[in-house]
C-alpha cells in the first residue's frame, strides 16, 4: 500500500494592523515678503511690586515738594491752552506766555483765528520760533474747530489728535488741564526723569506713557505729570542735575550723575527754587515764585 500524502497545515497569516491616521499638518506660516519686517505685538510686562512702591513713594515726595505744581502756560479757556501748547514746541513756556497775550487779544476765538491773514499771525508769533509752520498749524486747527466742532475744543483724545499740529502730548495737556480728564504728558523732562528713576527704559513717548500709566492709578496721572516736569525744570536738569540739592536724592537710582556738593548744587536751581521768576505771567494764587516779566520787559 502506498503511503497517504498529508497536506501540510497552512499557517495563519497575522492580520496587518491598520496604519495610524496621519495627523493633519499645521498650516504653514506665511513667509514675509522679502525686505518686509513683521512685528509681533509685545505684551507689556506687569511691573514688579517693588517698582510700583518706589515710584509711588517718589510721587508722594514730589507732591510735598511741589504742592502748587500746575501747567506753566497762561490760558483762560481750552482754545487758548490748545494754541499755547502747539506754540510751545521747540521753545520755552515763558516765551509762549510772553507772546500769546497779543495773539489772543486780536484772535480770541477759533473763528477769528481761522479767518486771519497768515502773514499777520506769523508776525505775532515770531518770538516762539518756527513761526511759519506754527502759523499753519494753529490756523489749521482753528479752521477744523470752526468747521468740524462748532467752534469748540473737543474733549476726546481721538478728536484732538486729528487736529493739525496736535499729538498725544498736546492732547493730554488740554484734556488734563481744561477738561479734568486724566492723562500722562510725556515731554522731554518727563521722559528723562522716568528713565533716570528706572521706571522704564523706553524712549518712544507712547511706550513711556503706557509703562508709567501701569505704575499709578488713573486719578494721579495729570498731577504726576506736573510734578515730574516741575522737578525736571527746576532741579533734575538734563546736563547738570542738582543732585546735592535734590529732596528725593535718597530714592534716586541716578544720584551722582550731577553735582553732589550742596553749595554748588544750590546754584544750579531754577525758577522759584533758585529765587527767580517762573514761566507764567499770571501764575496761580498759591505759586510761591515771582511772575515772569512780559515780553517788552524781558
Amino acid at each position: 500500500m502506498s503511503a497517504k500524502k498529508t497536506t501540510p497545515e497552512k499557517k495563519a497569516i497575522p492580520e496587518k494592523k491598520a496604519a495610524p491616521a496621519k495627523k493633519k499638518a499645521a498650516p504653514a506660516k506665511k513667509k514675509a515678503a522679502p525686505g518686509k519686517v513683521t512685528r509681533e505685538k509685545a505684551t507689556p510686562e506687569k511691573p514688579s511690586t517693588a517698582l510700583v512702591r518706589r515710584a509711588r513713594r517718589i510721587n508722594r515726595e514730589l507732591a510735598d515738594v511741589y504742592p502748587y505744581a500746575h501747567p506753566e502756560l497762561d490760558f483762560e479757556n481750552p482754545f487758548e491752552l490748545l494754541v499755547a501748547t502747539v506754540l510751545s514746541a521747540q521753545t520755552t513756556d515763558l516765551r509762549v506766555n510772553q507772546t500769546t497775550p497779543r495773539l489772543f487779544a486780536k484772535y480770541p476765538t477759533p473763528e477769528d483765528l481761522a479767518a486771519a491773514v497768515p502773514e499777520e499771525v506769523e508776525e505775532l508769533i515770531r518770538p516762539t520760533g518756527f513761526f511759519r509752520a506754527k502759523t499753519k498749524s494753529i490756523m489749521g486747527l482753528a479752521k477744523a474747530l470752526r468747521d468740524d466742532f462748532g467752534g469748540e475744543v473737543p474733549g476726546r483724545v481721538d478728536d484732538l489728535v486729528k487736529l493739525p499740529g496736535v499729538g498725544r502730548k498736546t492732547a493730554f495737556v488740554v484734556l488734563g488741564n481744561a477738561f479734568g480728564v486724566p492723562g500722562i504728558t510725556v515731554d522731554t523732562h518727563f521722559g528723562r526723569l522716568v528713565r533716570r528713576w528706572k521706571w522704564t527704559e523706553e524712549t518712544d513717548p507712547e511706550k513711556v506713557e503706557a509703562a508709567v500709566a501701569a505704575l499709578f492709578p488713573k486719578s494721579e496721572w495729570t498731577m504726576l505729570s506736573h510734578r515730574v516736569i516741575f522737578h525736571g525744570r527746576r532741579i533734575c536738569h538734563s546736563r547738570k542735575p542738582a543732585c546735592g540739592a535734590c529732596p528725593i536724592a535718597p530714592l534716586c537710582p541716578a544720584y551722582g550723575e550731577g553735582e553732589t556738593d550742596p553749595e554748588k548744587a544750590q546754584k544750579l536751581l531754577k525758577y522759584e527754587k533758585g529765587g527767580f521768576p517762573g514761566q507764567r505771567l499770571k501764575p496761580p494764587p498759591d505759586y510761591p515764585g515771582k511772575p515772569a516779566p512780559p515780553l517788552a520787559a524781558g
